[in-house]
């Protein structure tokens, strides 16, 4: 595909996702001037266990981050450095979503807790002090906030969600139940569920004030999972599955 500079400048995104699937040429007065053509991150990029030594790469920092999304109607996370592309979520993704956050909905209406759902930038830092000193930014499917004062004048959130919920995908699995997990764990959030749609079950960790896995509960198909942080919110997992 040929684009001149224009084009490219002001839809930088629309081409970054194109790029996934063929070359763009870039032209110039008529020219071709350069080739924008999709990244494999080499192998040195992955520590694997057997290796004696490894080559380490430059972490993205959250300038950086936001110089992207700034840039890009696309949607990414950053995660210790490194960026994740957020796909579409499918359409069992988002029925399940939306019956879980009619529960949730329902339950927190009138509390001083609120449950809110993605697209929402959650900012965290793991152990450190402050933001700037170990920038996450993540996007759950599902959260419970309780610290709405850490709302800024600009309207975004800065606080630390009670609860947090993620759906799993193919793409996603592996990000979700462990990079993820340790984020959430080690960012003070005291409770994660990770809803599987393949075989209809819900992974429930709790986590201790020492920031550590207090506890781990599997609920299958057709039990209730019941909240360690909120007393009284119980979902069923036939209701949360019974569309797909």
């Amino acid at each position: 595909m040929y684009v001149n500079t224009t084009d490219l400048q002001n839809a930088f995104g629309k081409y970054l996702s194109l790029v996934e699937k063929e070359d763009i040429i870039v032209t110039k007065n008529g020219k071709s001037v350069a080739k924008l053509i999709r990244y494999t991150e080499p192998d040195y990029y992955l520590v694997h266990e057997e290796a004696k030594g490894y080559k380490t790469t430059k972490k993205i920092s959250y300038e950086e981050y936001m110089a992207l999304v700034d840039s890009s109607d696309q949607r990414y996370e950053l995660i210790d450095g490194e960026i994740y592309l957020l796909a579409s979520p499918s359409f069992r993704h988002q029925i399940v979503i939306n019956e879980m956050a009619w529960h949730f909905y329902n339950y927190f209406r009138g509390k001083p807790c609120r449950s809110l759902t993605a697209p929402l930038d959650i900012r965290l830092f793991g152990f450190a002090t402050k933001f700037e000193e170990d920038p996450n930014v993540v996007q759950p499917d599902l959260v419970v906030i309780c610290d709405l004062d850490k709302v800024n004048e600009s309207n975004k959130y800065e606080g630390i969600p009670t609860l947090v919920v993620e759906v799993l995908s193919p793409s996603t699995k592996g990000k979700d139940m462990v990079i993820k997990l340790n984020l959430y764990m080690k960012s003070g959030i005291l409770e994660y569920w990770v809803v599987n749609l393949e075989n209809k079950s819900i992974l429930q960790y709790s986590f201790s004030p020492e920031r550590d896995i207090d506890n781990l509960k599997t609920f299958e198909d057709g039990e209730t999972i019941k909240s360690s942080a909120f007393a009284g919110l119980e979902i069923t997992l036939k209701d949360v599955f019974a569309e797909i």
